[in-house]
């Protein structure tokens, strides 16, 4: 797959694909439906397939203290889009200038201009350009006059409510770890390189490994029995995400997390970190022999959810 940056990185042999356009954070099951259609028509009228992404996300300019958290960070979801087949990815700088272009003027600028796009697949409830004014009926309005088709994409549901971003935020803020897998059509999962931490836990007896998060919100927050894949193998762990109330934090959410029974040094090491069950809110503890009772119920709580199952 490969990665355009800006439309100032365009080049004549970009023109000519079908496209898609969107946030696609998390890349679930609906995204997925879309990108399948979307190499389908790539298939029938001979080009390569495009997924427009906005980076920061459109939210994340107007109100970054209150936008959504993210499901996938940028290296995530370009993992997942490739993942699915796509042939290029044009990642556009959310900024003062993109967010000025009338609807009219993105069309002509970007898929025209840009990425001489023969086919558009979007949501019907898709909006763009300058107060969100575009939309899929001014798409298809615009469309046969600059030359391209627009198609809807069609909406996919689980258990009768529709595939969304939103909803797997929602299932994960309720810890319905089986409903988020079976939207996202893999177990959630959280990406990130190990970097020295306090060094608290290590004093307390459960070394953990601090994970750099790279993003001002996480759609997740307590301690949660996960599984962790480091070099090729899958490890039993336990994790807690948040801001650790009971040391002196920075306000940041922090991930740490202790693999049952491993032993060597992680520093350094990439790590995906899968969660599975919800043990407790984070809370504040009034000292740190509470904190490492706490812990150690912990880990023996993720040990009895782990005996005699299969890891994943």
């Amino acid at each position: 797959m490969h990665l355009v940056r800006g439309l100032h990185n365009l080049r004549p042999r970009h023109r000519g694909c079908v496209a898609t356009i969107g946030n696609f954070d998390g890349v679930h099951r609906g995204h997925q439906a879309i990108l399948a259609r979307l190499r389908e028509r790539a298939a029938e009228l001979g080009v390569p397939s495009c997924v427009v992404i906005f980076e920061p996300q459109p939210r994340e300019f107007f109100g970054p203290d209150t936008a959504p958290p993210r499901l996938s960070r940028l290296r995530d979801k370009l993992e997942l889009l490739a993942a699915e087949g796509i042939d290029r990815v044009l990642c556009l700088s959310f900024n003062r200038r993109l967010r000025e272009l009338s609807a009219a003027e993105f069309v002509h600028a970007v898929l025209v201009e840009g990425l001489g796009v023969k086919h558009l697949e979007v949501g019907d409830d898709f909006r763009f350009g300058c107060d969100r004014a575009g939309d899929f009926e001014f798409l298809r309005q615009v469309g046969p006059v600059e030359g391209f088709t627009v198609e809807a994409a069609a909406t996919i549901e689980v258990a009768g409510e529709r595939v969304s971003s939103t909803r797997v935020r929602e299932a994960l803020a309720e810890a319905n770890f089986a409903l988020a897998e079976h939207l996202l059509g893999r177990p959630f999962t959280i990406e990130g390189r190990i970097l020295h931490g306090q060094k608290l836990a290590r004093q307390l007896g459960t070394p953990t490994a601090n994970v750099q998060l790279k993003r001002r919100r996480v759609p997740l927050s307590g301690v949660f029995v996960v599984s962790v894949e480091l070099d090729g193998r899958r490890w039993p762990g336990v994790a807690n995400i948040g801001v650790r109330p009971t040391v002196d934090g920075d306000g940041r959410p922090h991930l740490e997390v202790h693999l049952l029974d491993f032993a060597g040094d992680l520093y350094g090491r990439h790590l995906t970190v899968a969660f599975h069950h919800k043990l407790r809110d984070e809370q504040r503890f009034a000292s740190l022999e509470a904190l490492k009772t706490a812990i150690d119920g912990d880990v023996a709580a993720a040990r009895a959810f782990w005996q005699g199952q299969p890891l994943k």
